[in-house]
């Protein structure tokens, strides 16, 4: 130690004390979100790898420190008066540090994701995002807590500083050289984070193959400034192509042309399930909020959040087995829309001005009256955009339009929403097709005082909570809210002189990553697909007869199927299909449901039994058992086929998305 320069004992003393603090984070995260029976995964790699990712962060601070200090003016050492430079300098990086690592954490705790460049889409929307924040976090305490981190952590390291000045001489200029050096290359090392021929990347987190664990494992700067490459909108023509055969016949198109690229098909009223009713049918489309399926009743969650809804998918067609493409309620209302998955990696589709323009399927319904109503603002995600883009003839109500206060930053409550509706759709002489989009599931999870009482708000033991779902009370009364609120408008759409010629469906925008719990197999929570399984109900009580599916659905279905239950002729260029035709066909077990995880970079596909994903980049990959009613049996199948079609849905959707544009139509 006597040997070392003082320069090199601080910046070897910052690093300890960074470290130090990164692996208090990191294991504070850890028993703050783990889940039962996370101790069975690989903890120790976990921590290994994490720490890694820290060194990387710490030892490019060092590199910094070490070449400014190669200027004499800034050597604290040398000239005491750099020390007021130093003072700010380390303020400034802590100040950083500590912000990320907060904001990393309410992150996580929000999308079960470490904070990545996608976060910045929140921006756009600043003030509702920042409302949003407002009243969900204890903001000011937040703001004390990183003043707190950043002045303790910059004090220690100028402390360090006064320590090694006072308590050592200066040393050789060999030994000054030699220890430089050695310091140096030993910050190299833990920048390029392994002795090999490549660099450690962010990506190897999820080569252990348990989402939990890789992000526990991720530094929060490295993952955030990682994912920045993915910013780009493009698609690759020679996999789009390569992969168009098989594409086109899945879709079923009639006139294929791999030049062309050609995804049209004019399709006839196909479903065997058709309206049973006298005349043209009207359509409302419920988009539900944070509609896990594992939280909800219809799976047997002892913690009964939904039954009203699962009475509902008793007296309806209930697919069980329904998948969003991707998670967050932009993304779940494009899927929906447009029937494209939103695979934008770092936005989302909505705000890409050059995707707004795309061809919906709701424009097929001709002579209808075309209504979205949403409690809040529709400048969320530019959705105004793609709604009002596309719909032709669209009558947008949003929160100035109804006759109710707002209660939070979604604006008014989706019981008032649901009622308000109704109001307008009871007085509609036309046929109409009508999207509701409820958002009270979601924080800040208000339930307004009025309907409290008749909610009748529930608390259950922290351990319940956690194994079977659900975060805090506060979320377990939001997702019960939701059912209440579904109650009242069916109950009011009962007494309206619409609702016996109407078809109501209703499909999650998303789900919530988190503990499938006893009710669902391991993979679903180590593999992320509680975050995509949803519920999709079409309900007409003495319409349609009542039956439950189990194959394999998406989002992107949900326009194809309701345009043939309606008996509807229409055009699809997308990706969905007819649910209840293939259900006639071959029973859906063609069926193949699409899904990615932008946050983590893999793509999947489920074809039950099974779910594949593999990683974007690299050659990393999963195949989980997915079946929910029976336990795995017999050896995974061979992977070339799921990877073929992940890959597919995959490049076929960042072309669709460029390539969908509507070529008009009319009310």
């Amino acid at each position: 130690m006597k040997n070392i320069s003082r320069i090199v004992l601080w910046v070897l003393g910052i690093a300890f004390v960074l470290l130090a603090a990164m692996s208090a984070a990191r294991l504070f995260t850890y028993y703050t979100f783990k889940l039962p029976g996370t101790a069975d995964g690989p903890l120790g790699r976990a921590f290994w790898l994490g720490f890694r990712y820290d060194a990387r962060v710490v030892a490019i601070i060092g590199l910094l420190v070490l070449l400014l200090t190669l200027i004499p003016a800034l050597d604290p050492f040398r000239n005491k008066r750099s020390l007021v430079f130093w003072k700010v300098f380390f303020f400034i990086v802590c100040l950083i540090l500590s912000s990320f690592y907060i904001i990393d954490f309410l992150h996580y705790r929000y999308l079960n994701q470490r904070l990545n460049a996608s976060a910045l889409s929140f921006l756009e929307d600043a003030g509702i995002s920042a409302t949003m924040v407002w009243q969900t976090y204890p903001v000011l305490r937040l703001l004390l807590g990183i003043a707190v981190l950043t002045w303790a952590m910059a004090r220690l390291i100028i402390w360090l500083y006064k320590v090694i000045g006072n308590a050592r001489p200066g040393v050789s200029k060999r030994n000054l050289v030699l220890s430089w050096v050695a310091c140096f290359l030993l910050l190299g090392l833990a920048v390029f984070g392994r002795a090999g021929q490549y660099p450690l990347r962010w990506s190897d987190a999820f080569n252990m193959g348990n989402d939990f664990y890789a992000n526990i494992a991720l530094n929060p700067l490295q993952s955030f400034f990682s994912s920045f490459k993915f910013r780009t909108s493009s698609y690759d023509l020679a996999k789009v192509r390569a992969a168009y055969p098989q594409v086109a016949n899945y879709l079923g198109v009639t006139r294929p042309d791999s030049v062309q690229l050609n995804f049209t098909r004019d399709v006839a009223p196909d479903s065997v399930y058709n309206w049973k009713g006298n005349g043209q049918p009207n359509v409302v489309l419920v988009i539900c909020e944070s509609f896990s399926g594992y939280k909800s009743s219809m799976w047997g969650n002892p913690l009964n959040t939904t039954p009203y809804f699962a009475e509902l998918c008793k007296q309806g067609i209930f697919f069980d087995n329904c998948f969003t493409p991707l998670i967050g309620t932009a993304k779940g209302v494009w899927a929906t829309i447009t029937g494209i998955p939103d695979v934008e990696l770092v936005k989302t589709a909505s705000r890409n001005p050059m995707m707004v323009d795309q061809h919906t399927i709701i424009n097929d319904f001709k002579g209808y009256e075309k209504y979205y109503f949403l409690g809040g603002s529709t400048s969320w995600a530019n959705i105004r955009g793609i709604l009002t883009n596309n719909i032709q003839g669209l009558h947008l109500y949003e929160e100035d339009d109804y006759s109710v206060p707002k209660i939070d930053v979604w604006g008014i409550s989706d019981k008032n929403l649901f009622l308000e509706a109704d109001k307008v759709l009871k007085k509609e002489k036309h046929p109409f097709f009508a999207i509701i989009q409820t958002a009270d599931n979601h924080r800040p999870y208000t339930i307004p005082e009025e309907d409290r009482e008749a909610v009748g708000l529930m608390q259950f033991p922290k351990d319940s909570l956690t194994k079977y779902g659900f975060e805090s009370n506060e979320e377990l009364n939001a997702f019960r809210y939701t059912d209440y609120c579904f109650r009242k408008f069916v109950e009011a759409a009962k007494q309206s002189p619409y609702f016996q010629n109407t078809i109501f469906a209703f499909i999650g925008d998303h789900g919530i990553a988190g503990n499938a719990g006893p009710l669902f197999p391991k993979s679903w929570t180590d593999n992320g697909l509680s975050a995509n399984h949803v519920p999709f109900l079409v309900y007409a009580p003495g319409k349609l007869d009542p039956q439950r599916i189990h194959a394999a659905a998406s989002q992107v279905d949900v326009m194809p199927t309701l345009a043939g239950v309606a008996n509807i002729p229409y055009t699809n260029t997308t990706l969905g299909r007819d649910l209840l035709a293939r259900q006639a066909a071959d029973s859906g077990q063609s069926n193949k449901a699409f899904i990615m995880d932008y946050n983590n970079k893999t793509l999947g596909v489920i074809r039950p039994p099974y779910y594949y994903n593999r990683k974007l980049q690299g050659k990393a990959s999963v195949m989980a058992w997915a079946e929910i009613d029976r336990p795995q049996s017999g050896e995974a199948p061979a992977s070339q086929d799921f990877e073929f079609w992940s890959t597919a849905f995959y490049e076929t959707s960042r072309y669709m998305l460029l390539n969908n544009k509507k070529k008009g139509a009319t009310k």
